[in-house]
Parts: structure tokens; sequence; C-alpha cells
């Protein structure tokens, strides 16, 4: 083979041409004279010289074709001889090795320029081991297995990629791929130090390729372990990878796995992939991003949403599911269902005499006791603060929940121990049956809410089956609601005063305010019908304040030496603004605080709050009298007295009623008159009505009466008629 020019830095040197090598014969005279026969030799030599000129000439610019061709790529080329001289190379492979492109030339060793490359340290792999690295290189190069990469002195890396010819030649390829090594150490630091858990795995069967740290400290595996697993020694379930065709795309969003840690535990994780190349095969990057806990807090506001917080029972919204689906099993069979709705009595003061705490661990206690009691299938549930629903099917007649209720109250009855204490509550239930009341869980839930609030009027303490008739009270209720809502808005409710009387002298010492609503169709309604409403509603404490403050304004314009009875409701006292009320109505109205009487029930004093004894106290010590009214009934105990220092107590009138006739009931009253003269508080006996109680009660020592025996309630313009006849009574006694 004839040595090519080998091509200078920057230019490719050119083969010699062929033409140089041949030299045309010319004919002598004396040839031609003496045989002429030698034109015809001369012609074909001529023609086949012009033959080989017209193939050297294509030859040329082939070789020019090629040279142009391998100078214009992007890799570097180089043919060596099979004793590894250089032959040709293009211009990309002297700029790769730019540092040695001085030593290339046609026929110099390429071991010769490594050897002096290694020498110039151009190789820095090769520092501190010169002949063991150079004796390396030389074996890749005569006996090449693969492509290998080549670090130079300027940092940058060659891949190498050489093959031999058939001739014993080699072709050698060289490849700058600096950047791809930089992007690659950028991708491993990424992968490495990245604190989310990343996992390399193969496209085609799962097998971990990689991981980085905070992969294998997240599973609680080591590297090494990690790395001989399967993805889907991870997974806790079968299912499809991430990268599945049906999903296929270069980057996917996120899936959600569950897979299993080194020590059993179960997490939830989204999954981010992205398709890329390992190790020349195709692989999936997985970044990982543990949601167990926001998994966890999905569950818990789910459940939350159905289940009451505090007792884990289903809620309201629950309950009505359930009791759908309960109707609709039932409508497909002869049973009946009852619906239960089951109110705690008189929580509201367990709560408040033992906190909220206590009463909190008493609901719950509560709600373990009715689960124990009742079946699996059926459903208990709370409604709100001291309510509970119960769904009891397969009855076969009503009397069947009766039976129920009867265990659930005695149940409920049994004392509690909550803080070392004994607590003891009782219950009342409504019941309404299905189909019969209803056959929608929303009318069965207020029928038997219905019942309930019928039983704990008439039978607190038992339970009632809901009546047709029910409904038409509670719109009734209703009705009245909503129009004395409307009539406190307006201003349409009116005092009526009823005097209280010193039994001693007969005369006037005040008056009690009681209120009146006069209504535009059905007249005067009591009391006894829309002060309940106002209670349960709430409207008790705005219709509270439009009394007081008419009644102080009326009061102002009496006498000086005239009281003025205001009854004040527990709820307004719960609110908290009492003290603040009551200074701004004597503000405005003039009225001095001495005049203004303030009655409670023993119901308050019951409930035994640090905020309403510290009202009560302020307001005794801003002049207002405390009066509490209808002592006797209810929770009466001598130690409520010692509570708070009452200015007034008032017997109520069912000891008063028939008074003369009996002898336990003057005894009752003997016994409060006496405990009123010794603690020096005014005692006033409510309900007099006939001549006979008033003997009795002046003969008993009472200070006070106040009933229809000295007057019914009266409007304002009749009180002040009647204080102006007792003027005129008291100035004709003085002109006498």
């Amino acid at each position: 083979m004839r040595p090519v020019r080998p091509i200078k830095p920057k230019k490719l040197n050119r083969v010699p041409r062929a033409r140089d090598a041949i030299r045309p014969v010319k004919p002598t005279p004396k040839l031609a004279q003496h045989n002429l026969g030698t034109t015809a030799v001369i012609d074909e030599v001529a023609g086949r010289r012009a033959e080989a000129e017209a193939a050297i000439a294509e030859a040329e610019k082939a070789h020019d074709r090629l040279i142009e061709a391998i100078d214009i790529l992007p890799e570097g080329i180089v043919f060596l001889d099979s004793e590894g001289r250089y032959i040709l190379w293009n211009k990309k492979y002297a700029e790769i090795y730019n540092r040695s492109s001085d030593l290339f030339k046609p026929g110099a060793r390429l071991q010769d320029t490594i050897r002096i490359g290694v020498a110039r340290g151009d190789y820095p792999e090769a520092v501190g081991r010169e002949d063991e690295w150079v004796a390396e290189r030389l074996d890749k190069l005569f006996r090449p297995k693969g492509r290998h990469e080549q670090k130079l002195a300027d940092g940058r890396t060659i891949l190498i990629d050489e093959r031999l010819t058939s001739d014993g030649g080699i072709v050698g390829l060289r490849v700058d791929i600096t950047e791809l090594k930089q992007r690659e150490e950028s991708f491993r630091l990424l992968f490495d130090g990245n604190p989310v858990p990343m996992i390399v795995c193969a496209r085609s069967d799962g097998r971990v390729l990689g991981v980085n740290e905070a992969a294998a400290r997240h599973y609680g595996y080591s590297r090494a372990a990690f790395e001989q697993l399967n993805i889907r020694n991870l997974q806790a379930y079968e299912s499809e990878p991430p990268w599945a065709a049906e999903h296929s795309g270069e980057e996917q969003a996120a899936r959600t796995w569950k897979h299993v840690r080194a020590d059993g535990a179960l997490i939830d994780l989204a999954i981010y992939s992205r398709h890329l190349v390992h190790n020349e095969q195709p692989a999936v990057l997985l970044a990982l991003m543990d949601i167990t806990e926001r998994k966890r807090a999905e569950a818990r506001l789910a459940f939350l949403a159905q289940h009451d917080a505090l007792t884990g029972l289903p809620s309201r919204n629950l309950l009505r599911q359930k009791i759908e689906d309960k109707l609709g099993q039932m409508r497909r069979g002869s049973e009946k269902m009852a619906v239960l709705v089951l109110g705690l009595d008189n929580f509201k003061s367990i709560n408040d005499t033992l906190g909220h705490a206590a009463g909190d661990r008493l609901l719950r206690g509560v709600g373990k006791r009715l689960r124990s009691i009742l079946r699996q299938e059926d459903v208990v549930a709370r409604l709100n603060s001291d309510e509970f629903a119960i769904v009891h099917g397969g009855l076969a007649r009503p009397e069947d929940a009766a039976q129920l209720c009867r265990r659930l109250l005695q149940a409920i009855a049994d004392p509690y121990l909550i803080d070392g204490s004994s607590v003891t509550i009782g219950a009342t239930v409504g019941i309404a049956m299905a189909p019969n009341d209803g056959d929608d869980a929303e009318k069965l839930l207020k029928n038997a809410d219905m019942a309930l609030s019928r039983a704990k009027t008439e039978t607190r303490g038992s339970f009632s089956y809901f009546e047709t008739g029910m409904d038409a009270r509670a719109q009734s209720r209703r009705k009245i609601e909503i129009e004395l809502r409307d009539a406190i808005q307006r201003d349409v409710l009116q005092p009526y005063y009823q005097p209280l009387i010193d039994l001693s002298t007969g005369r006037i010492t005040g008056f009690e305010a009681l209120v009146r609503w006069p209504h535009p169709e059905r007249g005067m309604i009591p009391p006894s019908e829309f002060i309940p409403v106002a209670e349960d509603t709430g409207l008790i404490s705005a219709l509270g304040r439009v009394m007081l403050r008419r009644a102080c304004n009326d009061a102002a314009n009496w006498p000086d030496e005239v009281r003025v009875a205001v009854n004040m409701s527990p709820l307004q006292f719960r609110v908290g603004n009492v003290l603040s009320l009551v200074m701004d109505v004597l503000k405005q109205s003039g009225l001095p605080p001495s005049r203004l009487e303030l009655e409670i029930t023993e119901t308050l004093v019951l409930e035994k709050s640090g905020q309403v004894l510290a009202t009560l106290h302020a307001l005794r010590a801003l002049g207002v009298r405390i009066s509490m009214d209808d002592f006797g009934t209810g929770y009466s105990s001598l130690s409520y007295l010692r509570s708070f220092p009452f200015d007034k107590i008032k017997v109520d009138q069912s000891f008063i009623r028939d008074l003369a006739a009996n002898r336990e009931a003057q005894a009752i009253v003997r016994s409060i008159v006496s405990l009123g003269k010794g603690l020096g508080v005014t005692i006033t006996a409510e309900g007099v009505e006939t001549e006979a109680e008033l003997r009795c009660l002046r003969a008993e020592g009472c200070h006070e009466g106040q009933g229809y025996l000295f007057s019914r309630p009266r409007p304002n313009a009749e009180i002040v008629g009647l204080l102006e006849a007792q003027s005129a009574a008291d100035r004709r006694v003085m002109v006498a």
C-alpha cells in the first residue's frame, strides 16, 4: 500500500499523484527509419498511458472527496497501519490532541506519540503508573475490545473507539464527550445528594440499577442490598409499574403506590417517572414523594367529615345515609324499624359544675354504653352536645322499641366514675317507627325529635312515641317562634305589673314586671305559651332586655319608695353581659339601683359558675337587690342560700295554695319564714288568692304577699292610678 501524506494541522495532506511515477518512451529516429512497425507499438503505449492517466485522475477525485468528507466530520478519525504508524487523520483529530499534533507525521508511530504525551503529562490518569498505563493503552490499540474513555490534561474526556481493518490496519474514532460527562456528573451529584428518594430501574424487568442515599435511608436498606432488589419487591400489592405502556411518555405525572419498607411498614408514595438510558440500556428514573402522613390526614378528615370527633360515633350526615340504607332493606320485608333520639337530662349543669373536660369524658362514656347495649347491625350516632340517635331494625311490633328504651335508660343511669367522682345522669327518649312515622331519614329524625320534646315536657327520664298530633303542635310552636321574634323586633311585648304587698301594713312596696303579648289576631297570649319557646330558641335573652328597659323606664316615674322586680333568665347570665346591661339601663332610665330587684331561679345558683356568682356580687355591690324566685321547688337546698347573700326569698305558690287546710304546707312556710328572719332575708309568698291564706301567712310572720287577692297584673297606666290612690290614702291618714 502506497503511503499517503498525512493531514497537517487544520489541513489534510494529499496522496502523491499516480502520473508522477509514469515516464513516456520517446522513439529514436533510427528505430523509426528501420522499423516502421514500431509506430503501432508506440500508439498502443500512448493509448494505455492515456487510460492510466484518466484512471489516476478519477482516483484522485475520489481521494479528494474522501478527504473532504472525513475532514468535515465532527468526530476525530485516524488511520493507522498494522504497526500503528500514522497514515491519515482529519482536522478534528488534530484539534482533540492539540498538545501532541506536532508529532503527527506520516509513518510516525502512535505508540511513540503516546509515550511522549505521557512524559509531557498530557494524560493525568497515567501519572504514577506511566509504564503500566502505556501497556494497557497499547493493548487496547492492537487488541480493541470496545470503546473506552481517556482523560486529557486540560480536563476533557475523550471517547475512543478503535477497530481492526481486514489488512491488519487500525481505524480510530475520537469523540469529545466532556460536556456529556459534565452533565452526567451533575446528574450524579443531583441524584446522590438529592434529599428526595430516587431509584433507577431497568425499564424491561424492573431491576434496581441504582439508588441514592435518601432512598436507601427511607426504605431502611443498605445501598448494596437495595441494588440487588427488583422494584416489585417493594410493592405491597401486585400492580403495573408507572411506566406501563398505557401510561407512556418521557415524563409522567405522579401515580400513587403503596410500598413496604425493610421493617415491614407500609408507606404511601407519589411516584414521578422519567425515561432515560443507563449503561446503554433503557431505564426509568423514579422520584418518590412519601405521602403517608398526608394520606393519613386525608383519611382522618374523611372520617371526621362523617363521624363525631369526640366519641367517634357517626355524625348526622352518615346517620341519614345509614337510615336510608336500612329503609331500603326494610322495604323488601315486613319488619319495622325504630329511630330513637336520646337526650341527656341536665347535662348542661354537669358540664358547668364539673368542667368541660369531665363533660367530654361523660359523653364518651355514654357513647360506649349505648354501643355495648346495641347489636352489631344497629346504628348509634351523636347528633349534638347532649343528644344521640339509635337506629334499631328487625322489630316485629312497636312495643319492642320500648324494651330497648328501658335497657338504654337503665344502662345510662348507672353511675360514671370521672376524676375520682361518681357522676349520675339520666336520659329521655323519643321514638319514631318506620314506615308508619316516616319513609325517609329526615322525617323519621324529625318525628323522633318531636317525641323527645314531648317526653322532656311531660315524662322526663322516660320515653315517648311519636303521635300524629305532635307535628301540628310542632308547626304551631314554630309559628309562635317566628311571630315572637317579630314581636320583639317591633317592641310589641309589654310589661304588666303585679303588686307586692307588705303584709303588716297592707301597703304596696313594689311591683313584679310580668311580660304580656298582645297579639293582633289571638288577643293576649299567655306567657305559658311563648316563654318556653323563648327559652328553647334563645329569644329569652332579647325578651329579657326589652322587659328590663321598659320596667326601669316605667318605675323611674313611680314614687321613690316603690321598687320594681324583673325576672332574669339563666341564659342571660350565661351570655355574660348582664352587669353591663343593668348598668346601661339604670343610667338611661335614671332609676336608682336600690329600687331594682332581679329575680333569679334556683337553676342558676345550681350551676355554681364562678362567672355567675361574680356577676351577682357585682350587681349587689352596685345596690341592686337579688331575689331567689320559686323557692321550694326543683333542686332546693339550704346550701344554695350559703352560696350567695340573697335579699329576698319568694316561696313558690304551690306551698301557698290551700295553706289554711294543709298542715304540712304550714310547717314548711313556718320553717322558711324562720330561716328568713335568721338570715335577715325578706320572705315573700306568691300566689295568695284567699283571705284564709292571707291570715295564715300573717300568723306565721311572712313579710310580703303577692297574688290575685291583692291585684291581677296591670299595665303601667293602671299602676299609676293604684299608687296615686295609695298616696291619697296616706295623706288622709296624716290629716286625721
